[in-house]
Parts: structure tokens; sequence; C-alpha cells
């Protein structure tokens, strides 16, 4: 019988962003899945408060990371991945198609000559349905683009992380109009998430919930396949993307879409510093 995993949730509310850590009690291995790191855009200020929360539960709970897990580079918040590796050790993680992102985003940034697109930075890339375990829990990685070229879903034992495709059935689904994003293909995606078994656990990256509604993270496919407001069993995939096109079209950028590509296609690590020992972010100016 496969295990199942103990799953402890960090919800941080500036984001609304889910991270996680995935575990097993018999040896106490563990993953930590799309951490955040705070940054404030006013001052350009990085704080470790979300991270330390997973630090101090790690050491409370006395377990082994063996990795650092995400989904895909974020838009909506900074990896904290680089500082908690460097604190509690642990592979960092994601798909081998993040090569894609940092080319796309290389160019933006004018980055051609500093930053590698080979995903080195990363200390494994991912192909589809690839296996690997945390301590006696099995996992396997399920490929699910759309949101952006590389996303990647995390099925742990009984456990599913869907990164930016689904979130909880009264809000949707992801956006698809970053670079590389495509409708038609996060339609396919998600259809091939809700393929699994009814009663898979699904935890979701993101919560934005609706007034009277407290945050929540995990549903599962059963209530996904009735009730998810976008992708439920009666809308077609016509219909699908002509709603996610649409839809689309009227949202903003994320607020810290600029800052947060560059760090997260590092890995979590900041631009070298420069000769002054200070960090710089970059911002293109009438670029996107």
């Amino acid at each position: 019988m496969t295990a199942n995993p103990a799953i402890e949730a960090f919800f941080d509310p500036t984001t609304w962003t889910i991270s996680y850590v995935v575990f097993d009690h018999t040896n106490g291995h563990a993953a930590i899945i799309d951490p955040v790191l705070d940054f404030d855009a006013r001052t350009g200020r990085i704080h470790t408060t979300n991270a330390d929360k997973i630090i101090a539960f790690i050491h409370e709970q006395q377990l082994t990371v063996d990795w650092l897990l995400e989904t895909h580079a974020h838009a909506d918040h900074l990896s904290a991945s680089h500082y908690l590796k460097s604190k509690l050790g642990g592979k960092t993680g994601i798909s081998k198609h993040i090569v894609e992102v940092q080319s796309i985003f290389s160019r933006l940034f004018n980055l051609q000559t500093t930053l590698p697109c080979d995903g080195s930075q990363f200390d494994y890339l991912f192909n589809d349905a690839e296996r690997f375990s945390i301590g006696i829990l099995q996992a396997a990685v399920r490929f699910v683009p759309g949101h952006t070229p590389a996303d990647l879903a995390y099925h742990i034992g009984d456990a599913l992380f869907v990164g930016d495709t689904l979130f909880m059935p009264d809000i949707g689904t992801a956006r698809c109009d970053f670079p590389g994003g495509n409708a038609k293909t996060l339609y396919h995606s998600i259809h091939r998430l809700l393929a699994l078994p009814e009663d898979t656990r699904l935890f979701m990256c993101h919560d934005y919930p609706p007034a009277g509604r407290s945050p929540k993270w995990q549903t599962s496919v059963a209530e996904q396949r009735k009730s998810n407001i976008h992708v439920n069993s009666q809308i077609t995939e016509a219909q699908f993307i002509a709603m996610r096109e649409a839809r689309d079209r009227t949202l903003d950028a994320p607020a810290l879409l600029l800052p947060a590509i560059q760090v997260n296609i590092r890995a979590g690590e900041l631009p070298p510093a420069e000769s002054n020992g200070t960090h710089y972010l970059k911002i293109p100016l009438n670029a996107i």
C-alpha cells in the first residue's frame, strides 16, 4: 500500500499563496512546496517571516528536508527556496521546461550575458511522469502547462499539489495570458488531473476567497468535476477557451510580476550583487 503524506499548510495573506510541508511520520523526511519570500515593493526590502515559520515547523517536527519543489516560476510572489536551502538543505526541483521561461524573460530583462538559460540554477529538472521519493513517500510529477509553459503538479501518495492550474471550485482556474500560456493547453492539463480517482486530495497554490468565505486550499477531484465554475464536467473545451481568453483580457498584471520572475527563474536566488555590494532588480520600461 502506498503511504499517504502528512501535510502542513502555510497561508500568506499578502500574496494569497499556500506553501506546504509534505512529510512522512515514519522517518521524518519532507518536501517543501512553493515557499514564499516576503517582499515589500515600496521599499525593496526582503523579509523571511513566512519562510521562518516553515523552518520552525521543520525543527519542531524534527524533519529532514529532501526537496524544495516549485510548481512553476511564480509571478505573484518571490520564492524562498534558496533561503530555505541555505538553512535546511535539500534539492531544488522544477520542470525541465523552465528553460523556456528563462529564455523568454532573459530577453525581457536583457540578461543574456549573465543568466544561463539551461535550468542550472536548480538542482534537478523533472521530466513528465518522473517518479521520486520523499522518505517512504512515493511521488510523481505531472506536466500541466497552460498557465505557463513549465507548470508541474506533484502527486504524492493520495495528494496532488496542482500549482496554478485549478483554484477552489468557486474561484475557477488560473489565467493563461503570460508568455507561453495557452487556454487550450490549460484545459487539457486540467482534464489530465481530473482523470485521477475522485477521492484524490487536491491542494491549491492560491486562494482568492469571495466575500464571506475564509481562505481554503483543499478540495478533491470529485468536487472539482462537479462544481468548478470554469471547468466542470458540463463545460466544453470551446466554452472554456472563450471564457478564459475573455476573462484574461480584463486582468491586470500581478503586482509582483517583474521582481518575482527575476528571482524565481534563479531558483529563489537574488540577482548577483553589484560592485557596491547591493542586489538590484530591473524594471523594464514600456516593455510589457
